[in-house]
Parts: structure tokens; C-alpha cells; sequence
């Protein structure tokens, strides 16, 4: 236990303790906390204390006062599990070094009264599409059941490089987009805003050490390059997309916007939440295979909130082992080419949808295409997002006696440009 108060269902508990950006009004420059309770410590404040062999004497103090984790995230596993000890320890209810020093009255921040930043400065951002249902779905309300899944599906991890300028803190509200659309294939297409707004529930996470160009990362290797994981809703014109994506995929529907939660999950975190992988049939290519576990029982939800609502209605209840394709089998095969990650790079987990339709990850499949309106709780419907609608995105680990969570990822739409 911590010397910070923790209450019960709190998602930051000292078995926790991830990684964030803030700022507050007393100190204006975003520089690097963690969350324990309803709490940020500002590492700033306690560099001192940590005194090991990779983050001793000045390394600490330089990194946790930057504006992002990028540095942090380059000095690879053991400086990060150094860290983590130093932190349990600090904030140990038993250790008093920090507890009954006048530090204290400094150090911790509520987090109500702080402001939060992208973790990281983004280079590059990835979007996979690892959901075997939630591809069959899309798959048969376009082209039928029969060819539901694209020939290459069981085969290899799908993904495509997206917009890493457009990816925001959450909070942050989304604009519906204009564009083309062809809503009458008998007809030309037309231009205006956006009809079919939607979400996707999706997880992402951050590259720690990359590789260099022209050396894959092995798939028993990856592990060593996975810094911490985030919740993501991958915004999506779907109107739009269904003009533009052929042949080349998508485009316009998704640089919009795509938002993550600010706290980073650190993968030793995450370490007591593995499960096994899903059976794949058929067996992938050596460079993807794994026999280790390396899936994770994280819960997710998605609410939804309209302009009317005081509170969210639940439309989706999910999980990420729900994908069929891991974390390991993603990264192997995205540099497989040799293609070079970098420190901050975030890689997203596709829409995450499981087998019954309450867990279906998108209002595409929730409303199944719009013909089955989504019933909320004050009696609205939906099939896609209205302006105003704010959508809530939460993710949970359950332990016997705390969570380990994320907190929200949330986003408000606003009106088309005129």
C-alpha cells in the first residue's frame, strides 16, 4: 500500500503508478508525473531520491523535467524497472523518506487541478486491424458473409501508416470533418460534412528503444521495446472512408483526429494481466510465432453522452484478448521489412470487438449499419454520432483486491466547419 490515499475502484493504485505529462497553474511547464490514487507525484520535485546506477546523479533530474517521455522511453527496460522499484519504494507506506518530509507538501499535485499533454512527442503512428470479429463484421456488411475476411487476413497482421500530427491528448474535442462522399451509387459524389461519425475502441502502445533501418525486430525480441500502453478511439468518417479507401485504403476519414488517454501503462504494470493467445489457424510464417503469452485481460467500455445526458450510457463492454493478433506478432511484422521504430512511436491496436454484439467495438457494428438504432438511457437513440455526443472510453485490469487501470479517454464532437 501507499502512503497516498487510494480508494476503492481507483484505477492508479501503487501497483500502477503510470507514466504522464502535466502541467499546473502554480508551474506552467509540462514536465513528467506519475499517478498514484487521485494524485500526481511530480518527479521533478523527487529526482533526488532516485540514486541507481541508470538514472543516479543528474539523469534523473534532466529527463523528468522534459515535456515528454521520449527520453525516458529510449533508456530501455532496465532503466524502466529501476525506476519502477524506486518509485514503489518511495511511495511505500512503510518508507518515510518522502512521507515525512516537507517535500511532501510540493511533490504531490491533485490531479483535478493539473492540465495533461500527449505523453510523448509522436513520430510515426501505426494502426493495425487485429479484431477477427470486428474484421468479419465490417467485412460481411460490405461484401457478404461469404467473403467477409480478405484473403491475406489470417495471414499477417493488417495495419496502415496514419497521421501522427492529429493524434490529441484526451479531452481534446473533435471536429466532424468535411469531404467527398457518395451516398446514391447511381449518382455523382457529393461534398459536405460528415453523416456516419464513429469511434473505435482501440488500445495503443508506445516504443520504447527502436531498431535500425534494415534490422527486423525479432518476435522474441519485442518485449524490450515496449514502453507502456494507452486507451485510443480512432475516430472515423466512415461516409467518407467508404468513397476513398479503394485502392489504396484510408485516408481523409481517419487524420481527423484520434485521441488517447495521458497515462501511460507501463508494461511491468500489465505483466500480471497476460492470458493466453488466441489459437491461430492457420500457423503464421516463423517470424510470427510465439509460444510465450503475451495477450492481456484488460476490460474495456465505451459511453456515450449526449448533449441532454448528466451521464454516460454504456453501449460497449470489451476486451483486449479479444485480438487475434498480438502486441509481438504486430511489431515483428511492421519491421519484418526492416523498417526502423523510434522512441514515442505509437502503435494502435485496431478496433477491438469480441463475439456477442454488446462488445462490438464501433457504432458501425453496434447499430449494424444503421439499421438498429442504439437505445440510450433518456430514451434517445443513435446510430452514429451527433454533434455534441461525447464519447467516454474507460480500461480496467482486475486483481483480486485493486485495479489496475488507465483512466478515460474522452472526446466531444463539434459542428463542420461552414
Amino acid at each position: 500500500m501507499s502512503f497516498i490515499p487510494v480508494a476503492p475502484g481507483c484505477h492508479f493504485p501503487i501497483q500502477n503508478l503510470p507514466y504522464g505529462i502535466f502541467s499546473t497553474a502554480s508551474n506552467n511547464t509540462p514536465r513528467v508525473g506519475v499517478a498514484i490514487g487521485d494524485q500526481i507525484c511530480d518527479l521533478s520535485q523527487v529526482s533526488s531520491y532516485f540514486t541507481g546506477p541508470l538514472l543516479g546523479g543528474e539523469r534523473a533530474a534532466t529527463i523528468f523535467n522534459e515535456s515528454s517521455l521520449n527520453s525516458f522511453m529510449s533508456l530501455g527496460r532496465p532503466a524502466w524497472s529501476e525506476a519502477r522499484s524506486t518509485l514503489q519504494r518511495l511511495l511505500s507506506a512503510n518508507e518515510g523518506a518522502l512521507r515525512d518530509n516537507p517535500l511532501r507538501n510540493t511533490a504531490f499535485v491533485p490531479m483535478s487541478e493539473a492540465a495533461m499533454y500527449l505523453p510523448a512527442n509522436i513520430g510515426d503512428y501505426t494502426d493495425f486491424y487485429s479484431s477477427k470479429e470486428h474484421a468479419t463484421n465490417v467485412g460481411t456488411m460490405f461484401r457478404g458473409p461469404e467473403n467477409a475476411l480478405m484473403p491475406n487476413w489470417l495471414h499477417l497482421p493488417v495495419g496502415y501508416h496514419g497521421r501522427a500530427s492529429s493524434v490529441v491528448v484526451s479531452g481534446t474535442p473533435i471536429r466532424r470533418p468535411n469531404g467527398q462522399t457518395r451516398p446514391d451509387p447511381d449518382k455523382p459524389p457529393v461534398f459536405g460534412p460528415c453523416k456516419l461519425m464513429d469511434i473505435e475502441l482501440e488500445m495503443a502502445y508506445f516504443i520504447g528503444p527502436g531498431n535500425s533501418q534494415g534490422d527486423p525486430i525479432p518476435v522474441d525480441k519485442v518485449d524490450d521495446h515496449l514502453f507502456g500502453m494507452v486507451l485510443m478511439n480512432d475516430w472515423s468518417a466512415r461516409d467518407i472512408q467508404k468513397w476513398e479507401y479503394v485502392p489504396l485504403g484510408p485516408f481523409l476519414a481517419k487524420n481527423l483526429g484520434t485521441s488517447i488517454s495521458p497515462w501511460v501503462v507501463t508494461m511491468d504494470a500489465l505483466k500480471p494481466f497476460i492470458c493466453e493467445n488466441p489459437v491461430q489457424d492457420p500457423v503464421p510464417f516463423p517470424y510470427l510465432r510465439h509460444s510465450d503469452p503475451f495477450s492481456f485481460d484488460i476490460n474495456l467500455e465505451v459511453g456515450l453522452k449526449t448533449a441532454s445526458m448528466s451521464t454516460p450510457t454504456n453501449i460497449c463492454k470489451s476486451n483486449f484478448k479479444y485480438l487475434y493478433w498480438t502486441i509481438k506478432q504486430q511489431i515483428a511484422h511492421h519491421t519484418i521489412t526492416g523498417c526502423n521504430l523510434r522512441p514515442g512511436d505509437l502503435i494502435a491496436s485496431g478496433t477491438i470487438s469480441g463475439k456477442t454484439p454488446d462488445s462490438y467495438g464501433s457504432m458501425l457494428e453496434l447499430s449494424w449499419k444503421g439499421t438498429k438504432p442504439i437505445q440510450l438511457e433518456n430514451g434517445e437513440t443513435r446510430k452514429f454520432l451527433q454533434d455534441g455526443d461525447e464519447v467516454v472510453i474507460s480500461g480496467y485490469c482486475k486483481a483480486h483486491d485493486h485495479l489496475v487501470g488507465f483512466g478515460e479517454c474522452t472526446g466531444t464532437i463539434l459542428p463542420a466547419h461552414n
